[in-house]
């Protein structure tokens, strides 16, 4: 990927760290990208429950309360259910120019893996992977065992881009909010969209 994408499907999943995802999606609404968004069911609770969001369970609901909630032009943000067989991400004609699922579970790694494509969330994926388009999957587990190893291993294979939650702190983050954007900045840096997060490693100030 050698521009910034115009379309970015973020998936989130029901792994603790939605707080990523998040943060993710007000970015890239920031910087002007369109953005396709799929919850899963666990994902809303885990918001719910991480957060002070209560984001709705409808998907037009959804898509009206993140809109608002970050601002974004209408339609910017398009919010499917999961068994919405007839969006566009569920077809290679359709696909975005990347999709990152964060928080990624074990078991969304597993099913992605494997081809299931049992929902709209791993059809995403899948549709990413077989169109050769850019796939992060930000994993938040630990620690991993021999099956998610090869599950992971698999799909880097397969081109997708691996990115465990594992942010660093050799620049002295001082809150939970710089810990986020460090793995936020890392995630849009693989998306080529330009920002200013963090310091770079070897930047002037980066161990002031």
């Amino acid at each position: 990927m050698s521009k910034i994408p115009d379309v970015v499907t973020l998936i989130m999943t029901g792994a603790s760290g939605a707080q990523y995802g998040l943060r993710l999606l007000q970015v890239l609404v920031e910087k002007g990208v369109k953005v396709n968004l799929l919850l899963s069911r666990p994902g809303q609770l885990v918001i719910n429950m991480e957060t002070d969001l209560k984001v709705p369970g409808r998907a037009k609901e959804a898509q009206k309360y993140f809109t608002q909630l970050y601002g974004a032009a209408d339609g910017q943000i398009s919010v499917f259910e999961r068994e919405q067989w007839a969006s566009p991400i569920a077809s290679g004609s359709g696909v975005s120019d990347a999709t990152v699922v964060c928080p990624c579970t074990a078991s969304t790694l597993s099913a992605i893996a494997v081809g299931a494509s049992k929902s709209l969330i791993e059809r995403a994926a899948d549709v990413c992977l077989k169109e050769r388009k850019k796939l992060i999957l930000v994993i938040r587990e630990t620690p991993f065992s021999d099956i998610h190893l090869e599950n992971m291993l698999k799909l880097s294979r397969m081109g997708a881009v691996i990115m465990p939650a594992n942010p660093g702190f050799y620049w002295k983050p001082k809150s939970i909010d710089e810990l986020i954007d460090f793995m936020v900045a890392r995630i849009l840096d693989h998306l080529n969209v330009p920002h200013e997060l963090t310091h770079r490693w070897g930047d002037e100030g980066s161990f002031s």
